[in-house]
């Protein structure tokens, strides 16, 4: 994921969704002017504030991301192993509506999740790719990994999108 997050370079501003204990958000920080950090969960932002106390420039919400929203455009948007938690494919829809406004135009959201079959067997409505054919409505995807160990629970599949937009888009108007 940090692999696709730096694909055009470091971020002005990032916006990471859920936080867990903080490991990926250390590794992002560094490759960010700005970092907008939401998670659900008082207990993940603390672990994460206290993991990364060095960076002045991280922001914490605590919020529900289908809840969440800012007039800020960000430019690298990276939600891994959140969305299955929400309760059904309804809400992720939504979710995802909202993600999808916060990103700028031109500009990268990465994705990553364990499968519908491991989510589903683990309770949640849907996995990787039903949340990925969310995605690709208003989404472009551009590069897809599989991830996969011998553990049954560890099959996941990692995307990267761009959000069309912005000067391309309209240089292609009219043709």
């Amino acid at each position: 994921m940090l692999r696709m997050s730096r694909r055009d370079g470091d971020a002005a501003s990032a916006l990471e969704v859920g936080c867990a204990a903080g490991a990926f958000t250390e590794m992002l920080a560094p490759l960010c002017e700005r970092l907008t950090v939401v998670d659900v969960m008082p207990q993940a932002i603390e672990r994460t504030r206290l993991r990364t106390g060095k960076w002045s420039h991280i922001s914490w919400v605590t919020c529900d991301i289908q809840r969440f929203s800012t007039t800020e455009q960000f430019d690298l948007i990276v939600v891994a192993e959140v969305l299955y938690y929400l309760g059904d494919v309804v809400e992720m829809h939504a979710a995802i509506r909202n993600l999808v406004s916060m990103l700028a135009p031109d500009e990268t959201l990465i994705f990553g999740s364990a499968r519908d079959e491991i989510c589903q067997r683990w309770g949640h409505a849907a996995g990787a790719e039903t949340v990925i054919a969310l995605f690709n409505e208003s989404l472009s995807e551009i590069e897809r990994r599989h991830c996969c160990t011998g553990s049954a629970s560890e099959d996941c599949l990692i995307v990267r999108f761009l959000k069309p937009g912005g000067a391309s888009a309209q240089s292609n108007a009219g043709h």
